[in-house]
């Protein structure tokens, strides 16, 4: 199997290393620990977002990913260079173990831009005029690809029912997204509590590795009955 660990915090160590550090990529570490632990064997590709953000969409990558492959002109091919490069890792991936924390009620611009580069008609999603009613089709689907979404919030109660619930635009943004290209298995923990920095950001943390070690243990289990299949 092949794993895509991204990391979007632009706290660049773990609050496992420094108290003031990122819990997402805490988390993330966390997850692919374990899982090599128990597959050493498996490929883990690393994208830090938080390091090398993405290169924002311009109006000529607009201009070359929606010219027709054999239509391009060189300048184009090198504008979608990091665009392709981000895609195939997505494509290649088996596991998407992606750590996001909420920055003002929605995810870091450096993820925002890495959902820029990688929604690509053609390459991701597909677009069909003779289909009016529904010209879109998700090219990953049926990959059975599986993303695990870490985050953290400086606040808390964003869970559904929750006093800020409303104001979570994390969860649901990268669900939606992930499911319009084709990947709509997801499973979610988070850290909360983060500005408080008291006993409740402890428990919080506490509580989210616990998630994070009984949902290794899951999909490996899932792993298992897939291959035995």
């Amino acid at each position: 199997m092949q794993l895509l660990q991204i990391d979007s915090s632009a706290r660049f160590e773990p609050s496992d290393a420094n108290p003031r550090g990122s819990h997402t990529r805490r988390l993330t570490q966390r997850f692919v620990q374990r899982w090599l632990q128990s597959r050493p064997g498996d490929r883990v590709v690393s994208r830090d977002l938080g390091r090398f953000a993405p290169s924002p969409v311009t109006d000529g990558w607009v201009k070359a990913a929606f010219a027709k492959p054999d239509r391009r002109e060189p300048w184009m091919s090198e504008a979608l260079a990091e665009s392709d490069a981000l895609v195939d890792e997505l494509i290649s991936a088996d596991l998407i173990v992606a750590g996001v924390p909420m920055y003002n009620f929605g995810v870091p611009a450096q993820f925002k831009a890495y959902i820029d580069n990688v929604v690509r008609v053609g390459r991701t999603f597909g677009f069909d005029r003779s289909c009016p009613d529904n010209p879109y089709s998700a090219l990953l689907a049926g990959m059975d690809k599986h993303l695990v979404l870490l985050s953290s919030r400086g606040d808390y109660g964003y869970d559904p029912g929750g006093r800020m619930a409303a104001l979570n635009h994390v969860e649901g943004a990268v669900r939606d997204v992930f499911a319009f290209i084709g990947v709509t298995a997801l499973h979610s923990i988070a850290v909360e509590y983060d500005e408080f920095a008291d006993d409740r950001l402890q428990a919080s943390i506490a509580a989210a590795e616990r998630a994070v070690d009984e949902l290794v243990d899951e999909l490996l289990k899932l792993t298992e009955q897939r291959n035995a299949a």
